[in-house]
């Protein structure tokens, strides 16, 4: 291992090229793209979803469009920025130069924090599906089995992490893709012993909208944090051989076809079955399978989630490196982070002691679900509950700033643009404030935002009162 180079000065969207970091290039654009695709497929799709269906009926579809465009517009934001300046920080090195240190260090720590928390609840997870195939291990020893087979793939080279994902994302896809095969035949009555379903379970019961557009909202405050987890596709680009070409594609291909997996599963859902016959924590996709006869259902989609589970544990840890190690090259962290290893080839260039920061952290949050769910763990997950939210408006605001200074310094840099800038990033905050305001209305989801505006306030007050004392100390 050796000591990275001094982290150089965040540049202003007009230095070009952009300051070369020490991590390696092993990221492949079909690891990437795959990245894009199944990094937001996962157990708050197969198993989550059923609490909106709950909630918003058959209209559960214009749910998914709404926070799915919101998502979109999200990603369309930080693609633009992470083409014409990408970085390992991605939106925590663009919020730098957009609002000022202050904003770079809170969102990074922020997206940090939260990563590491949602660590616990992932592995976990997991841990108890594994369980169940054998009883005989304890829940504790496959948590800390995953913590070692992911901690180790990503002390090695960055491609290890790629293929993991490659491989994660395609069985994801692939169980969706089937999935919504499956649910068409089904439709149209062209399965073995079926007869066609038609377009009755989605007038029926109640109408479209059987909780009229208060479920279409509370259908939105349910799925819109299923969508979190693009934003990794960003931070990776940032270790391919050609990252803003990179970044453009993932970006480009993932979203709409994110949105049609989303939508199009939610759509076959509830024109097979009556909506009625969904509950919340069970998987709605299991009991689609089950109506249509494909034997073995529950195991089947069991093992969907465990992979999107353990997929998601992986492309976690990587961005909380990437984020944490970013911070340190910055300045906003120990440099003592900025330790990588030793590159021979394609190989090395990896943060292990950023790894390691992180994993330590994810160990510590394992640990307190293991004991107090209910109490330390639980106040710990309120207080990263909207944090997705935040980070997203920070994108936004982000945006705006660097779009402006882009076009007058560098437009040739432009190479992914927002649509219908700035109107579209302006609607965007306002849809991300909305869904804050509404989560505030909502006795379930305030907790998570007073708990998260909590620890977004403490965090920015601690970046503040460090930019304070670094200025009165060079006064």
């Amino acid at each position: 291992m050796h000591e990275a180079p001094p982290p150089a000065p965040a540049p202003g969207p007009s230095s070009s090229p952009v300051p070369a970091e020490p991590l390696s290039h092993g990221l492949k654009q079909r690891h990437l793209t795959m990245l894009g695709l199944g990094g937001v497929i996962g157990a708050g799709l197969f198993v989550g979803s059923g609490a909106g269906i709950a909630v918003a009926g058959p209209a559960i579809v214009v749910s998914y469009l709404i926070a799915g465009a919101l998502a979109m517009l999200v990603m369309r934001m930080l693609g633009e920025m992470s083409a014409a300046m990408p970085a390992s920080g991605s939106f925590s090195v663009h919020a730098e130069r957009a609002l000022g240190r202050w904003a770079g260090f809170s969102v990074g720590w922020l997206y940090w924090f939260l990563l590491v928390v949602v660590l616990a609840v992932e592995a976990t997870a997991a841990a108890q599906i594994a369980h169940g195939w054998v009883p005989g291990i304890e829940p504790w020893a496959w948590v800390l089995l995953f913590m070692v087979v992911f901690t180790a793939a990503n002390l090695t080279a960055v491609k290890n992490f790629g293929e993991f994902e490659f491989w994660f994302a395609s069985l994801k896809v692939g169980a969706i893709v089937v999935f919504l095969v499956l649910g068409v035949l089904a439709v149209l009555g062209l399965l073995p012993d079926t007869d066609p379903v038609g377009m009755a379970n989605l007038t029926g019961q109640g109408g479209f909208l059987p909780n009229g557009w208060g479920g279409v909202v509370s259908g939105v405050l349910t799925v819109v944090f299923a969508f979190g987890g693009l934003e990794v596709v960003t931070i990776a680009a940032a270790e391919t051989d050609d990252p803003a070409r990179a970044v453009g594609r993932a970006v480009r291909s993932a979203v709409v076809r994110i949105l049609f997996f989303y939508v199009g599963s939610m759509l076959v859902i509830v024109t097979v079955l009556p909506w009625t016959a969904q509950q919340a924590g069970l998987s709605p996709y299991v009991k689609v399978l089950d109506a249509i006869g494909v034997p073995s259902a529950g195991q089947i989609m069991n093992i969907v989630v465990f992979v999107a589970l353990l997929s998601a544990l992986n492309a976690n840890l990587y961005g909380s490196s990437r984020m944490i190690f970013s911070l340190a090259e910055r300045g906003e962290a120990p440099r003592g982070l900025l330790k990588v290893s030793r590159r021979t080839g394609a190989e090395g260039g990896v943060p292990r002691r950023a790894v390691l920061a992180s994993v330590a952290f994810g160990f510590v949050s394992v640990l307190l679900n293991l004991l107090w769910p209910d109490t330390v763990f639980l106040y710990m997950l309120n207080s990263v509950g909207a944090v997705l939210l935040f980070v997203w408006a920070l994108i936004a605001a982000s945006q705006l700033r660097l779009r402006a200074r882009l076009e007058q310094e560098a437009p040739e840099a432009l190479s992914l643009r927002m649509w219908c800038f700035p109107y579209l990033t302006w609607v965007t905050l306002a849809g991300l404030f909305g869904v804050l305001l509404l989560m505030l209305t909502d006795e379930a989801a305030r907790p998570q935002v007073l708990w998260s505006a909590g620890a977004t306030a403490v965090v920015a007050l601690v970046a503040v009162g460090r930019q304070w004392r670094e200025r009165r100390g060079s006064a």
